[in-house]
């Protein structure tokens, strides 16, 4: 058992995670998860601060026996590994932490909620130092399982009250997009997005997307499709013609619609101006280009992997790490329409 000394009434006395957990009414797991930057309430939070600071318990002596006693393992869990965002930010991942001698152990869901909550506790009973969950929802059992394991762990693509992110600007993305679309003022506007089971794709992008338009008068109809290409192609095909210019929640989206829109004969984008979201290699092996939004995504698993080993020695973290982000222009967009 970690030990270390605290004063109390002017007397030098022995204490431990029991002691702790005791005095500020809380569970031995809760104090393990304060001491090593793991997810816990602020209400919480505040109950350990004031006893930490009351009885002179240093959590730095704390992160310093657990570092020494270090896996040198990280658990990463991914939702799919036939997605670009997804590879690309595991590269970061992995090429960071394997510089530091460490192990990364990644665990692919193919989207199952189960098996992502399956993951948290495996990975925690084997011993990792700390688990990446690149999330796409967080439902009540996820949060139980974040809470209950005495394991620190970051959120990558999505964000939730008291747990460590590291999130793209979708939102403020969205609305780029929003403006440069409502600037060229097209007459019939479609967004292509997916349903709001993603928080940050599903509700903050197509938010930012509609307002953007919005300041310019502007409106756009919604449809929703999945990540696939396939699905996209297949959504769009009946509708394709009946618009100007498709703005798509992701680059995958883009490329789908485009394929249906080429099917067709439709000229992109001299009859449909079409963009994305993402930054995909693939927008710009196609033909026209994809205007996109360009996304960090090696460098945000760069980020949440030093975030992880930064917790892990016990400093300071900011709770929300938020990207930034590019417009690429591209040939997709026809952004002086001629007017009909």
């Amino acid at each position: 058992m970690i030990m270390t000394y605290a004063i109390i009434n002017n007397e030098v006395k022995r204490m431990n995670i029991r002691d702790i957990a005791k005095l500020a009414g809380v569970s031995k797991s809760t104090v393990s998860r304060y001491l090593n930057g793991g997810s816990i309430s602020e209400r919480t939070r505040d109950k350990i601060d004031r006893v930490v600071k009351e009885t002179g318990y240093s959590p730095n002596q704390f992160a310093q026996s657990l570092k020494a006693k270090r896996t040198q393992m990280m658990g990463v869990i991914v939702p799919r590994l036939n997605s670009y965002a997804s590879n690309q930010t595991l590269y970061g991942i992995e090429t960071f932490l394997r510089e530091r001698q460490y192990q990364t152990i990644i665990v692919n869901t193919d989207l199952d909620k189960q098996l992502e909550i399956n993951a948290i506790y495996t990975l925690a009973k084997n011993k990792v130092d700390g688990i990446i969950l690149f999330a796409t929802t967080l439902t009540d059992q996820h949060l139980e399982a974040i809470h209950t394991v005495n394991v620190p762990v970051i959120l990558v693509g999505q964000s939730h009250e008291g747990i460590h992110s590291i999130v793209q600007n979708d939102y403020e993305a969205g609305r780029l997009i929003g403006h440069y679309f409502g600037s060229a003022h097209f007459n019939r506007i479609a967004y292509f997005g997916v349903d709001e089971t993603d928080k940050a794709v599903g509700i903050h992008r197509r938010r930012g997307v509609l307002e953007g338009l919005s300041e310019h008068g502007d409106q756009a109809d919604v449809y929703m499709t999945t990540f696939k290409l396939s699905d996209a192609k297949e959504k769009a095909k009946p509708i394709v013609q009946r618009y100007d210019a498709i703005i798509c929640a992701t680059d995958n989206i883009a490329l789908g619609v485009l394929k249906a829109a080429l099917d067709k004969d439709i000229n992109v984008p001299k009859q449909l101006s079409i963009s994305g979201f993402g930054g995909y290699e693939t927008t710009s092996i196609v033909t026209p280009m994809i205007t996109t939004i360009v996304f960090p995504y090696e460098a945000s698993g760069r980020i949440a992997a030093q975030s992880m080993l930064k917790l892990l020695d016990g400093e300071d973290v900011p709770l929300v790490y938020r990207m930034d982000f590019d417009l690429d222009e591209k040939e997709s967009v026809d952004i002086y329409p001629t007017e009909a």
